[in-house]
Formats: C-alpha cells, structure tokens, sequence
C-alpha cells in the first residue's frame, strides 16, 4: 500500500513540517513534533555536495527515531547526482525521500535545481522516475504551480509524477516567480486533487498561519494533508493550534516564560549541531516569531539580535521571566 495513504488513513488531520534551510534541523523538528507535528522532512540536501561527500550534507540527514516519519529532501539538476544522492539517502533509512522541485532561491535555480525544474516538465518527470527506480523508499514529491503567472503547468504535471511511480505530491500555491510574495493561490492545489486521474495524496502548502485558516483550506479545496513552513519559524505553536482547531477545541496563546523557555531550548539544542557562534546567528530569524504580539518588547528583541554567545542571550531573557 501506498505509505502516505497508509499513514494518512491512520492519522487524520496530518501535519507536515515543510524543509527550511538552515531552519529544520534537528533541534528545531524535535520542537515542532512536540507541538503536533506529525511527519517532518530535513533541511533540503544538494545532491551534488552529497556525492562529493560534502560533511556539512551528511549531517543535515541526521534524525531520531523520536522524528519518525521522516523524510530527506534532496535536490539537483542533474539525473545521475539525483539518483546517487537517493541512494545516499535511503541507506540513512528514513521512512521517505522527498525531491526540491520547488524551491524559489536564486542560487539554488540558477544551477537549474529547484523550481527551475518548471520550465522543463520532461526533465522533471526523467530525473523522477530515475529516483523512484533507484530506490526501494517511497519517493515524493515538493514543487510549484509553475514557473510564472503565464505558464501553471501543475495539474498535468501532477499526473505525469503520479504515472511514474511518486506516492505524494506537496505542493506550494506559488509560481517561482513569486518567490514568496502575494498570497498563495489554493486553486490550482484543489484542481489536481479533484483531478479524478489523482490517486497518490496530494498535500496543500502555502500561508496556513492559523488554526482557522488550516480548517477553511483542508476543507475547501479537499486537500489530504497540510504543510506549514514560515508560519513555524519562531511559532512551534502553530502546530498546535492547528490540532486544536481541528478538533473544536480551545488554543491557549503561550505566556512570555513559556515563549522563553522554549526559545532557550531552542538554542540549547542547537548549539551540538551547529556550533555556538553559528547556533546564536541562526536563532535569530525565529526572535520575532517567539515573540510577536508581545507588548513593549522591541528594545529586547534588537538586544537579542545583537547578543552574540548564548550567556549574552540568556541575560537577556532572564530579565523578562514574569
């Protein structure tokens, strides 16, 4: 049976974490599946430093038996780098491999990786049979509606992914074009799902930032599953306002300490995965997250960003326990 409909069947009202480089490591998915995370992915993985053994590539696949099910995201240009990279990655034994055929930054399309893949559906579908055939893990798919606003060519390619063996397909309500500006267009997401030709799962992302949103989309464009990816960064909670929202129950905003405690876990975790230097810069895309709706807490969060050792950080947040 299918993996995803399996799990699905199983587990209603799913949640994936989506992959966010230099976001979902470890120490932040093991955060999000304590709030209701169901099933995570790695930070998306370069197939070509992979297979250059590449350290830093190897250790972005690094999981817990605690994350399961979890995924590793590779992504490439390059149909032999693809697949030697999948194979790479089953031997870690995650339960999925997922391939970037999405992601929108320049650098990573200007090798032809990513959403790139948009402009050359043919190639798309060569470099993901050739993984599926390569490996014995289920494989999915994350992409885009299309390149453009002219060119949306997601629902036929939809179908040619499902027809060469993929057993999911995650996508973002974006064309690459937009990067991540403008609102996320589910249309499109909800035409591949009633497709009747569509069978494998098919997963909705793009600008679920609440628990009501995450209800009103699920059920309006009939998506089997939901993946949440910028509104986390700084916000594990999401996750569980999600799960609350779905099941009509009462979703209780953190207070500040347990905003903090949770940063300062945050932090903590990450420091044996990236260094304290590194771990102090990372953490600072999530400070507005942790803390938005916060009175009176501009001049604390500028201090933070500019605290650079976790004792520095740690003073800081001290003062503000109420």
């Amino acid at each position: 049976m299918n993996f995803f409909q399996n799990y699905l069947n199983t587990n209603p009202n799913t949640l994936f974490l989506a992959p966010m480089e230099e976001v979902t490591h470890a120490a932040f998915r093991r955060i999000c599946k304590g709030m209701g995370a169901d099933v995570l992915v790695s930070e998306f993985v370069s197939s070509e430093a992979l297979i250059r053994d590449v350290q830093k590539s190897f250790n972005k696949m690094g999981f817990d038996d605690t994350e399961r099910p979890f995924g590793i995201q590779i992504f490439g240009h390059d149909e032999n780098s693809l697949v030697k990279a999948a194979q790479v990655a089953e031997a870690q034994h995650p339960d999925f491999i997922d391939i970037n055929w999405g992601c929108p930054v320049k650098k990573v399309v200007a090798k032809g990786a990513g959403s790139a893949i948009l402009k050359d559906i043919p190639k798309m579908i060569t470099c993901t049979k050739a993984v599926v055939n390569a490996v014995k893990l289920p494989v999915s798919v994350k992409t885009r509606l299309g390149w453009d606003m002219t060119d949306k060519p997601i629902v036929s390619a939809a179908e040619q992914l499902q027809d060469i063996g993929i057993q999911a397909i995650t996508i973002h309500g974006r064309t690459r074009s937009q990067i991540y500006s403008g609102v996320a267009d589910w249309t499109l997401i909800g035409e591949v799902k009633n497709n009747p030709r569509m069978t494998i799962p098919v997963i909705g992302n793009g600008d679920i930032n609440s628990g009501e949103k995450a209800v009103l989309y699920k059920e309006r464009y009939g998506v089997d599953a939901l993946m949440i990816g910028r509104a986390a960064i700084g916000n594990p909670w999401i996750f569980k306002e999600v799960k609350c929202a779905f099941e009509n129950k009462t979703f209780t905003t953190p207070t500040l300490d347990e905003r903090i405690n949770v940063l300062w876990q945050h932090l903590k975790a990450t420091i044996p995965l990236a260094g304290e230097k590194r771990a102090c810069l990372e953490i600072r895309r999530h400070y507005a997250g942790y803390f938005r709706g916060v009175t009176d807490f501009k001049k604390v969060r500028l201090a933070l960003m500019n605290a650079v050792t976790p004792e520095e950080i740690e003073d800081i947040l001290l003062t503000q326990r109420r």
